[in-house]
Order: structure tokens, then sequence, then C-alpha cells
């Protein structure tokens, strides 16, 4: 397990997550926390990661040399859906050595590594494999997005509950503020519902939110 690793998921693919990890990243840039992120596998893009493009935009820093590299997006199907699926289409599985050893090498370069997943925490990566029992496997601790759209304290809760009982370390809870609502009751109270939920259960786990920004 790489220490400085950490992995993004949320409650599924509208979460946020990309928005999110392209956030943190520039603020843990900004604090002196020199930042790369990486993308675990990219479904319906050709030759390159829209969500790293998205990452880049929001960190202000334009492509990078281990883009180039494609150390941030090893793997990348064309047809835009599961992993699992996008590999069979394509007719070419999961290359996890290949992930692997591009996590290892920014790990190697940077301070921090943010591992985004491909949709949400239980999407399957192959027939046999789960995204979560991927982290599980590899030791990341987790970063959680979710927001305040109805249902998501359900999705969250449910996540949640499948990391504890796998024994994943959840780093932090990230609440995405977008798309903000004019009547916001409903996202002020899953704010304050998930911090009471961490509190009891997941008490050294942090929480942060991630504003709306133009980009």
């Amino acid at each position: 397990m790489n220490g400085n690793v950490y992995f993004v998921s949320g409650i599924d693919t509208d979460a946020g997550k990309s928005y999110a990890t392209g956030y943190m990243a520039r603020l843990w840039n900004e604090s002196g926390k020199r930042t790369v992120t990486q993308k675990l596998v990219q479904t319906g893009n050709d030759s390159f990661s829209e969500d790293i493009e998205l990452h880049r935009k929001i960190m202000g820093c334009g492509i990078l040399q281990e883009d180039r590299e494609r150390l941030t997006m090893p793997e990348i199907y064309t047809y835009p859906c599961s992993p699992h699926l996008a590999a069979e289409i394509d007719g070419r599985p999961i290359d996890f050595g290949r992930i692997e050893a591009a996590t290892e090498e920014l790990s190697r370069r940077y301070d921090a590594v943010l591992l985004e997943g491909a949709g949400g925490l239980m999407v399957p990566l192959t027939r046999s494999l789960l995204t979560i029992d991927y982290v599980r496997e590899k030791g990341y601790p987790l970063i959680f997005v979710t927001s305040g759209r109805l249902g998501s304290i359900s999705h969250t809760l449910l996540a949640l509950e499948a990391v504890k009982s796998r024994g994943i370390r959840l780093e932090a809870l990230v609440f995405n503020m977008f798309p903000r609502e004019e009547d916001t009751t409903i996202a002020d109270d899953t704010q304050e519902y998930l911090k009471d939920y961490l509190a009891v259960n997941f008490p050294d786990a942090g929480y942060m939110t991630v504003p709306i920004m133009v980009l």
C-alpha cells in the first residue's frame, strides 16, 4: 500500500467526484502538499481522459507531463458505461498491473495522489471484482463524495455501511454543493444529518464542502 494514495469515490456517477477531486488537489497544492490526480479507469473517451482534463482546469495547472506519459490515465475505454462492460466491448481486459505501476510512480513523484474511481463505490471493475473490494485490497483510505440531492442520505449511508463492514478507512466525507437549488431545505438538513452520523460512526473522518465555482 502507498501511504500517500487516497481513493475518491461517491454515491453515483453524477455525485461530482471529478469536480471534488480537482478542487481538493487545488487546495492541497496551494497548502504546499504537492498533489496529482489519477483516474483508475476512464470510460466513454478515446485517447484522453475528460475527467483528468476537468481536474487540470480546476487546479489551474494545464496538462502535466504525467498526463502526457499516460500515468494519470492508464486505462481508457470508448463506451460510456461501467468499466467491466466497457472492457468487454473494447475487447481489452483492464490491466491492473499497468494501473498499479502508474499509481506507484505518481506516488513516488508527488506528496499525494488522488485516485478517482469510475461511477459509484459498488461499480464492478470486472465480473468478479467491485470497486469497493479493489479499494479494500489495496488498503487505500477513502474520500467519499455525496451531495444534497433528494435520496442522497440513503445512498450515502448504504455506502458507508459497506465501507465499515469491509474495514476500509474513511479519510473524509465530501459534500458537493453543486447543483445549488434555490430551496436549500433538503441540502442543509442533509449536511447536518451526515455530520451527526460521522461524529458517531466515523469520528476520525474529516468533513468538507466543495463550493460551486465558475469554470
